[in-house]
């Protein structure tokens, strides 16, 4: 049996495990939130200039939504300005050779866009 066969005999009629992996990260931000979280506890704003174009709407709405997949965590304190922190769980960390995994891919393996900007 080729490589290919074995995907197409794999029936997701009943749930697909990928898609179901797909569906708690999938999102433009959602990858990079994780990978920067690898790294340990961030607040906001960090998060934010690591992400570079992100804004503020959209990033929220990502960690709400990373946070409701149980991925993440937010830490509130009472503090004037706020605080709030953010850090992957049990189940976050569970990603790492997952993201690290991409990082190799997308090094290897460029976008057109990406190998331009290279040079």
């Amino acid at each position: 049996m080729g490589k290919m066969n074995r995907f197409e005999d794999y029936d997701c009629s009943g749930g697909c495990p990928v898609e179901n992996a797909l569906e708690q990260i999938s999102g433009k931000w959602k990858g990079l939130i994780i990978y920067h979280l690898l790294g340990g506890t961030l607040r906001f704003n960090e998060l934010r200039r690591r992400l570079g174009t992100v804004t503020q709407r959209t990033l929220t709405k990502q960690l709400r939504e990373l946070e409701e997949a149980g991925i993440l965590t937010r830490e509130v304190y009472a503090v004037v300005p706020p605080k709030v922190e953010y850090s992957l769980t049990e189940k976050g960390q569970k990603l790492q050779a997952v993201v690290e995994g991409l990082h190799a891919w997308g090094i290897a393996f460029p976008t057109p866009r990406a190998a331009v900007a290279e040079e």
